[in-house]
């Protein structure tokens, strides 16, 4: 079955839902996410380079600490560490943009099919992100890392949305901008979209 891969071209009938990420699919925070990143570890002597940093996109943040504590020796606390990380994220969070394309979609689909977003993080800071690009109240459905078991590249933020809005994960579609996402979606039984073409250009996507 072919599905959209232009942000204006028509959605197959069967779908009834639209699930969103957040951070590099409908915002563009990931630059911001990336400087909060370096100057949270910075006092810990934990590193993480930038293409690290794109490969974890959709990763919880306590998750992606408790692997980088392991790997490089260091003993943190990952809640401690996350707490800090997401606070100099909302201290950085109004330079964010909105990546219009994908806004454009949910827009055009708002009460002609359900809207959600599903995001590996927390969802207080995915509602900020939301309502600094003014789309918040486009979406009925939040669901956050804190409201699954597991995060991304498990299923589980997915499949909350769509029983959220009482839809099953077949007639449910996913835009997506990182690997990990693709992969919980694909296990979800839904359909996914990359949105990175639409405005990443071929240099920055091989960089990360």
């Amino acid at each position: 079955m072919t599905f959209p891969h232009h942000p204006e071209a028509a959605i197959p009938d069967h779908v009834q839902a639209l699930i969103f990420d957040c951070d590099g699919t409908l915002v563009d925070t990931m630059p911001i996410h990336f400087a909060a990143w370096t100057k949270a570890l910075e006092p810990y002597g934990i590193t993480m380079g930038e293409k690290r940093f794109y490969q974890y996109a959709g990763m919880p943040t306590a998750k992606i600490i408790e692997i980088l504590s392991r790997e490089q020796g260091i003993a943190v606390s990952p809640e401690r560490v996350a707490e800090e990380k997401e606070n100099l994220y909302l201290e950085f969070l109004h330079r964010a943009a909105p990546i219009d394309d994908v806004i454009a979609i949910a827009r055009r689909e708002q009460g002609h099919r359900k809207l959600a977003v599903a995001s590996g993080g927390w969802r207080r800071i995915v509602e900020a992100a939301l309502n600094v690009v003014g789309v918040l109240d486009l979406f009925p459905v939040i669901v956050g890392a804190d409201d699954v078991e597991h995060g991304k590249p498990h299923p589980d933020v997915f499949l909350e949305a769509a029983r959220r809005l009482g839809v099953a994960p077949e007639h449910c579609l996913v835009y997506e901008d990182g690997e990990l996402g693709f992969e919980a979606a694909r296990r979800a039984g839904m359909q996914v979209i990359d949105v990175r073409p639409w405005y990443m250009n071929d240099e920055v996507r091989k960089a990360v």
